[in-house]
């Protein structure tokens, strides 16, 4: 007997999921949410939000996936203890995430924002123009993401480091870890760059003592979660010219409020969470990858530690 596999996410991306799902893997019996069959039946779960009773209504659930690249939305505890949950990583978000970041850092490293006010004003204001080795990046999380966006950005000349808890290994580019090696690496970030998960310890990481340790007249990039940034204790640093730019694609709630004073300040460019997307026929791969990896008894790829929360 076939085992099912529910997806509970967007119906548009779902039904392109059922296609590679029936090319590649039409021995599983593919169910998009509500229709789930036969719940005895359902081993695997591909979610953006589970259901709340996720162990009484599907009693033989082996997997969940997050339809996403991150789990926060998730309450990991709350979920079955036994039950292995796993992240989304897959080509087209790391290639949706490096194509944004590097844009993002080009356009600060070449004083874009400040040309596109010069432009408002009618002033022709020529800047000195830096190269990219003299420019220091710092990029924070070193997950696949942050790996991915690191190795792009060394291939520019920027001169790259990068941080995260425990310690990691990126060819070509210096990396810091942990509490004692944080101030050394904001201190040497011109732009920083947050790729970091969120997590009991990242909420509200991006607050008025850390942006202080930065260079003054360094510049933000956010794409980590809207919650790791203090809105108020950035809109400081930038009025007080601690920073000169900041780039978000997420904020604290999401959308902002009409009203907040975010949108209008005149040097934060603002993006509706659209930096990386999942791209349904390489995630479906992706799964379909897990799955068999899953059946061999193989590591999976995106296995969540659930007391790291990522």
């Amino acid at each position: 007997m076939a085992s099912t596999f529910v997806y509970k996410a967007d119906l548009v991306r779902g039904r392109q999921w059922a296609e590679v799902f029936r090319r590649e893997a039409p021995q599983i019996d593919f169910r998009l949410w509500p229709d789930i069959g036969d719940p005895a039946r359902v081993h695997y779960l591909a979610a953006w939000e589970p259901p709340n009773d996720l162990a009484d209504r599907f009693p033989q659930l082996k997997l969940l996936f997050s339809s996403g690249a991150g789990v926060d939305q998730f309450d990991l505890f709350a979920l079955p203890r036994e039950l292995p949950v796993v992240r989304m990583i897959e080509p087209g978000i790391t290639r949706g995430m490096v194509e944004y970041v590097t844009h993002a850092v080009l356009d600060l490293h070449r004083d874009m924002p400040a040309y596109r006010r010069a432009q408002q004003r009618g002033a022709w204001s020529p800047l000195p123009v830096r190269t990219a080795a003299e420019r220091r990046v710092g990029v924070l999380g070193l997950g696949s993401l942050g790996q991915a966006v690191l190795t792009q950005l060394a291939a520019f000349g920027f001169d790259c480091a990068g941080w995260s808890r425990s310690r990691r290994v990126v060819d070509g580019v210096r990396v810091l870890a942990g509490t004692d090696e944080l101030g050394e690496f904001l201190a040497r970030s011109d732009i920083l760059v947050c790729l970091l998960p969120l997590t009991d310890e990242t909420r509200g990481f991006l607050n008025a003592a850390l942006l202080q340790r930065l260079p003054r007249g360094a510049a933000l990039v956010h794409v980590g979660r809207g919650p790791q940034l203090i809105a108020a204790d950035l809109l400081s640093a930038l009025d007080a010219g601690q920073l000169t730019e900041a780039v978000l694609d997420v904020t604290d709630p999401e959308p902002l409020p009409p009203a907040h004073a975010l949108w209008s300040h005149p040097h934060v460019r603002i993006t509706p969470h659209i930096a990386s997307m999942t791209q349904p026929v390489s995630a479906a791969r992706a799964v379909i990858d897990n799955l068999r990896r899953f059946e061999r008894g193989e590591p999976l790829v995106g296995l969540v530690d659930r007391q790291r929360g990522y």
